[in-house]
């Protein structure tokens, strides 16, 4: 195996994760933070000991030695980053969704193919013991599918306080593309019509232009249907930022997983609280399905044999996306082209 280089581009939440996990993995080197904000750039460089750059164009001017690239730019402005990576010929993770129109999707492939580079899309959650275990259960026992259900929301901090481009956004392209994957990967089934209904008002109100809450009936592949429901306004009080429950029927079996749900609790005279897993371990290293995903990455980069969810899929997840928005304007079922 090879001992990757590795420039990380956006140095955000998302971006600090993957720049910490490399800075920590024993077989990758960190050699570069990319991101357009001065002081958000130098304070994670800094913090990290690599040089910060304005953008990815400017560190491939600078001649810098880099074999791989993660893009955790927001979900509007994956394209052009990944498309400067891979004309390089550079490896690629990048968060989902892939984008957020087919043809930037469509653009970032085609990039791929004439640098030779590697995507990898960041479905983190298969990287979640629980749905991996049940994953293994349903392939053991092969009884049909008939329905799956997921409930994936944030609360109203998410696009109002923690985001400041969720009006470029929404709860489908930020929060379904996680849910849909998982059901597809658990499955093995895919989308092929969509029918959904939104409600767009507390968040406008709130000098933030998108969606409030989407619900979303797939018909899949298989002959099951899927149900995913996304939103951004649940109230702050809420005991933990985000709530992921995903059920799953088959002809025999009903499974039921509380992803959000710790089984620790903090009350206080003004509300109880939910207490995740520490962010990192005893010796400083990122814990957590993002960092579990980036670590495999950072192997598949270094020679070894890893699956990852790779550019087709993630050009299938981003029309279904764009199919549940079109349905959100007409009211009508709209098909997934695969």
């Amino acid at each position: 195996m090879t001992h990757p280089r590795i420039a990380i581009v956006g140095g955000g939440i998302r971006g600090r994760i993957f720049a910490e996990t490399t800075h920590h993995h024993p077989a990758a080197e960190l050699v570069a933070i990319c991101e357009p904000n001065p002081s958000r750039a130098q304070q994670l460089a800094g913090d990290l000991g690599v040089p910060a750059h304005p953008s990815i164009e400017a560190l491939l001017e600078d001649g810098a030695g880099v074999d791989a690239v993660v893009v955790a730019t927001p979900d509007f402005a994956h394209e052009q980053p990944a498309v400067a990576a891979l004309e390089a010929g550079l490896d690629l993770l990048v968060e989902k969704p892939l984008a957020t129109t087919s043809e930037e999707a469509e653009r970032i492939i085609a990039a791929a193919e004439r640098g030779g580079g590697r995507i990898v899309v960041g479905f983190e959650n298969r990287w979640n013991p629980l749905f991996g275990a049940v994953r293994q259960q349903l392939r053991e026992d092969g009884h049909a599918l008939i329905s799956q259900r997921a409930l994936l929301q944030d609360t109203v901090f998410v696009p109002t306080q923690m985001l400041g481009w969720a009006a470029l956004s929404s709860p489908a392209w930020f929060l379904m593309p996680h849910s849909l994957d998982m059901a597809t990967w658990l499955s093995d089934a895919e989308p092929v019509e969509v029918h959904a209904r939104g409600v767009k008002r507390l968040l406008p109100s709130l000098g933030v232009d998108t969606w409030d809450r989407i619900s979303a009936s797939f018909a899949m592949s298989d002959g099951s249907i899927l149900d995913l429901d996304s939103g951004w306004v649940q109230p702050q009080g809420k005991p933990s930022v985000f709530e992921f429950r995903f059920e799953i029927e088959t002809e025999a079996d009903a499974y039921v997983l509380d992803i959000d749900a710790t089984g620790a609790r903090r009350a206080t005279s003004e509300r109880t609280s939910a207490i995740g897993a520490p962010a990192h371990d005893r010796r400083g290293r990122p814990q957590g399905v993002a960092a579990d995903m980036m670590r495999d990455f950072l192997d598949a980069v270094g020679g070894a044999d890893v699956d990852l969810p790779g550019a087709a899929h993630g050009l299938l997840i981003t029309r279904a996306i764009e199919a549940v928005h079109r349905s959100l304007e007409t009211g009508a079922v709209q098909p997934i082209t695969s």
